[in-house]
């Protein structure tokens, strides 16, 4: 069997969802050149947000990661939708913000976004490892606990 992403996915279990429709007047993912730009995911599963609320204050680092888990999914989702199905067309994922909705006290940001980082190297290998920033915030919309988005270089 080949070693691609989507085997790698299948391998782990899991199942791209359709890519999420924009809930704004932007667009899910832009191309330019050989880059493609994907808007800030949510931890959204079959429609509903799976982590409200400040990490430090209504989550734990730990599901803060399964969060972050959950908008790298989605990110991957978008890259699908955006490459037509071929995600053998990501030539290297280029970087990756992390936003997390935080308690003021809370300063394991970085931690938290480890949870998309990882996901992303184990799914697209040497093409995953990428630059990247984890930030604080006071909020994030519809009480989302984490968003991330995405910069890639594809063929």
């Amino acid at each position: 069997m080949t070693d691609t992403i989507e085997t790698r996915l299948a391998a782990r279990g899991i199942v791209l969802p359709e890519a999420a429709a924009p809930a704004a007047n932007y667009r899910p993912w832009v191309i330019s050149g050989a880059l493609l730009f994907i808007s800030g995911q949510l931890p959204l599963s079959n429609g509903t947000m799976t982590a409200k609320g400040l990490l430090g204050r209504d989550l734990d680092t730990e599901a803060g990661q399964r969060a972050a888990e959950l908008c790298a999914i989605n990110l991957i989702a978008q890259a699908k939708a955006a490459l037509d199905g071929d995600l053998e067309r990501i030539v290297q994922l280029v970087k990756i913000t992390g936003f997390v909705a935080s308690d003021p006290g809370y300063t394991d940001q970085h931690l938290v976004v480890n949870g998309a980082s990882n996901l992303l190297a184990e799914m697209l290998g040497e093409r995953g490892k990428h630059a990247r920033a984890a930030v604080g915030t006071a909020c994030l919309p519809l009480n989302a606990a984490v968003e991330v988005e995405a910069i890639i270089e594809i063929r």
